[in-house]
């Protein structure tokens, strides 16, 4: 593993009760992002560009999994196109919308994104920082 990955978490794993139907429905959604499968174990699968950042698989005690409250995963987005596309392929493939894409001015005027919930019902969203118009904000 590199020390020159940017991200300060290794990895995040959800649960899910239909593992075949998650990892399909996250390797079509994920793909609007440029993020692929770079990792596959029976009931395990690994989506990254470069790292297998973000796992979905049946919950290893056997049990039924369940999503958190407050809980949800962003996956950063290069362009406020990616992030529409995130969106459109997340609701074409089934999950239902937690936010459509926009503004989000109460984070920053710099913040676009979108919320959605997959199929096992996790809050996933898709986020694009606008570097240019942070530091226009930040008198840069």
């Amino acid at each position: 593993m590199s020390t020159e990955n940017p991200s300060i978490i290794s990895h995040v794993s959800i649960g899910t009760n239909d593992f075949e139907k998650a990892r399909a429905f996250y390797q079509q959604v994920l793909a609007a992002l440029g993020i692929q499968i770079l990792m596959d174990f029976p009931g395990a699968t690994a989506f990254g560009r470069l790292y297998p950042e973000f796992w979905v698989q049946t919950p290893i005690d056997g049990k039924p999994a369940t999503q958190g409250n407050g809980t949800h995963f962003a996956f950063i987005a290069t362009n406020k196109e990616q992030v529409h596309a995130f969106y459109d392929a997340a609701i074409v493939a089934g999950a239902t919308c937690d936010g459509p894409p926009g503004p989000r001015p109460e984070y920053s005027e710099a913040y676009y994104g979108s919320f959605v919930r997959d199929l096992d019902g996790h809050k996933i969203e898709a986020t694009f920082w606008d570097e240019a118009l942070a530091e226009k904000l930040a008198g840069n």
